[in-house]
C-alpha cells in the first residue's frame, strides 16, 4: 500500500510538472501574451528595454518559467498586469466561494441519486425508473445557463421567492439563512446534472452486478433480498460509482463556469472567465495548477477506495492493482 502510493505520488509529480510546463509555454507563446500585457504601450524601445529587464521578460522562457515554478512553489501564485494585486488574494476567496456551491450540489446529488438507483434497479420499468429516466434526460439534455434563466424568470422575477443572483444580500454577508436562500436555484441547477449522471451510473451498476452468477447463488440459497443487495451487491456495484465520483472531484474546485456566471456566484468559475477576457495571465495559470492537483487527487482518492470497498482489489502490486 505505501510503495503503490509512493508511486502513484511519484507520478503525478511528474504529470504536474508537464501540466505546468505545457502551460506556461502556450500562455507565453500566444499573441498577446503575458509579455505584451506587462509592458506599458507607449514608452520608447529604449524605456521598453529597461522595463523589460527590471520584470525578466528578456531572458529565455525556460528562465521565466524556472523562476515562476520557484515562487508557485513557495506559494507566490504571482500578481496582476493591470492593478499589481496579489493573484492569491483574488483566488482564494473564489474558491471557497465555488466549494460551498459545488458541494452542496454534489452532496445533495450523491444523498439522493445513488439509493434512487439502487432501488430502481431492483424494480426495472416500474414508475420511479422511468422517472428517473426522465430526470436523466432533461439533465443531460437541457443546458444549465438555460435552465438557470428559466429559474430566475419564475422565482425570482414572477414569483419573487427568491434572490434573482449573487451570493449574499448587501448587508447579510454571513447570515446563514440568506446563504441558503442564495443557493438554492444555483444548486438546483448544478443537482441536476449530477443527478442525472449518478441515477443513471448506480442503477446500470447494480443490475450488471444483480445478474452475476454469485447473485442467483445467494438468492438460490434463501438469503433475503435486502441482504443480497447491500451486503452482497452493493460493494461491487460502487466500484464504477467511484470511478465517476473521482473524476468529478475537480468540478467542485473548477467550477460550473456557466452557472456561477448566470447567477453572478463569485466563485472560481466566474473568476476564470472575467480573467480569461482581460487576459489576466498570472490567474489563469493558477487556476490551471489548482484545477490540474484535484484531478490527480480526484484519481489517486479513487484508486484507494476501490480497496477499500472491493477486498478483491489489492494496491501495491505491479500495475498498480490487481484483482
Amino acid at each position: 500500500m505505501t510503495e503503490y502510493l509512493v508511486r502513484r505520488l511519484l507520478q503525478s509529480v511528474l504529470v504536474l510538472f508537464l501540466i505546468t510546463l505545457v502551460a506556461f509555454g502556450l500562455i507565453h507563446a500566444a499573441p498577446g501574451g503575458p509579455t505584451q500585457m506587462m509592458l506599458s504601450p507607449g514608452l520608447s524601445p529604449e524605456a521598453l528595454k529597461v522595463q523589460a529587464h527590471n520584470l525578466g521578460l528578456d531572458q529565455p522562457i525556460h528562465i521565466q518559467y524556472i523562476r515562476w515554478l520557484g515562487n508557485m512553489l513557495q506559494g507566490d501564485l504571482g500578481h496582476t498586469f493591470k492593478n499589481n494585486m496579489p493573484v492569491g488574494d483574488i483566488l482564494w476567496p473564489t474558491v471557497g466561494n465555488t466549494l460551498v456551491l459545488m458541494g452542496v450540489a454534489w452532496l445533495l446529488s450523491l444523498i439522493i441519486a445513488i439509493p434512487w438507483g439502487i432501488y430502481n434497479s431492483t424494480s426495472t420499468y416500474g414508475i420511479s425508473d422511468q422517472i428517473a429516466s426522465f430526470v436523466s434526460y432533461v439533465g443531460f439534455a437541457m443546458p444549465a445557463f438555460w435552465f438557470g434563466i428559466l429559474l430566475q424568470e419564475l422565482f425570482a422575477l414572477k414569483l419573487n421567492w427568491l434572490p434573482l443572483s449573487d451570493m449574499w444580500a448587501m448587508g447579510q454577508e454571513g447570515n446563514i439563512g440568506n446563504l441558503i436562500l442564495h443557493l438554492l436555484m444555483p444548486v438546483t441547477v448544478l443537482s441536476l446534472g449530477f443527478l442525472a449522471a449518478y441515477a443513471k451510473y448506480s442503477r446500470s451498476s447494480m443490475l450488471e452486478v444483480l445478474d452475476q452468477d454469485y447473485i442467483r447463488t445467494a438468492r438460490a440459497k434463501g438469503v433475503a433480498e435486502r441482504k443480497v443487495i447491500f451486503r452482497h451487491a452493493l460493494r461491487n456495484a460502487l466500484i464504477p460509482i467511484i470511478t465517476v465520483l473521482g473524476l468529478d472531484l475537480p468540478i467542485l474546485v473548477g467550477g460550473a463556469t456557466l452557472t456561477e456566471r448566470v447567477f453572478n456566484w463569485p466563485g472560481m468559475g466566474r473568476l476564470f472567465i472575467e480573467m480569461a477576457v482581460a487576459r489576466e495571465y498570472s490567474v489563469l495559470m493558477a487556476i490551471t495548477i489548482i484545477t490540474a492537483v484535484m484531478v490527480i487527487i480526484g484519481n489517486l482518492v479513487a484508486d484507494i477506495l476501490y480497496a477499500i470497498v472491493d477486498p478483491r482489489v489489492q494496491l501495491g502490486r505491479k500495475g498498480g492493482k490487481a484483482a
